[in-house]
């Protein structure tokens, strides 16, 4: 079942939600090469407490972190650790808090140093198919409204969509219903209403759709070895449209 919140609701999530983005906006700020996923792991978790937050990912399912951070071909849920950033690179980073029992949920991805313009494209597709699909969460649409504008500005340019990972509902637990794939027919899934608070989050690789999971039973990676961008916004469908909770 979908949860509609209330105007109260979505304030407290709008509060965990500024959190979120007020420390992606510090992450931005320390990526650059030589700084390791670890020390940018250990600033988010520090920056989050110290707002009266919780990181909403550590010890979630067991995860280890506050951020995923994925590197270049990992896609999502990336474990920090001592490697490196290096000229070239790009890293997804994905956070989490929680404040006064409601989620906030965000994810960009950034580049390092000089990249590639192929996978400087690659980032601003992936960017710019995220509200792309905000567009359509207005009352009145159908969810997969949202995919279906996602998927179609993708594949506009040459690039797939993530299938085995989707965005969702978020509000007193981090996913909730619906889940949101970034792809799919438009006019088809439930129809979005006042009060639905959705995490959209597309995920897309420069090259095969297709991904595979790691060792480490989280990291997951592009089956090719390809680039892969990941953005991500909590977003709350109200009366005067889509007003995106973790915009700094």
């Amino acid at each position: 079942m979908i949860e509609l919140k209330t105007l109260s609701q979505i304030a407290s999530m709008r509060k965990a939600g500024q959190i979120v983005a007020e420390t992606l906006a510090l992450m931005r700020e320390m990526v650059h090469p030589g700084v390791t996923t670890e020390e940018l792991d250990r600033v988010a978790e520090d920056y989050i407490r110290k707002q009266g937050a919780v990181p909403a990912f550590k010890g979630y399912n067991g995860f280890p972190a506050t951020l995923c951070t994925s590197v270049n071909e990992q896609v999502v849920h990336g474990l920090p650790g001592l490697r490196k950033l290096e000229s070239g690179d790009i890293i997804s980073i994905d956070c989490g808090a929680v404040i006064d029992g409601y989620f906030g949920d965000a994810a960009v991805t950034l580049p390092v140093g000089d990249i590639a313009p192929e996978v400087k494209q690659l980032l601003q597709v992936t960017e710019e198919s995220l509200h792309q699909g905000i567009t359509q969460a207005v009352r009145g649409h159908r969810l997969y409204d949202i995919s279906y504008a996602v998927q179609s500005y993708v594949e506009r340019y040459g690039f797939s969509v993530v299938r085995d990972y989707v965005g969702h509902g978020i509000g007193k637990a981090m996913h909730e219903e619906p889940q949101i794939p970034n792809f799919g027919k438009p006019d088809r899934g439930p129809r979005l209403d006042v009060g639905m608070v959705l995490a959209i989050e597309p995920m897309v690789n420069k090259g095969t759709f297709e991904v595979r999971t790691l060792n480490d039973h989280w990291t997951v990676v592009t089956k090719d070895g390809q680039a892969s961008a990941h953005f991500e916004h909590t977003v709350a469908i109200t009366a005067n449209g889509p007003e995106i909770l973790t915009r700094c």
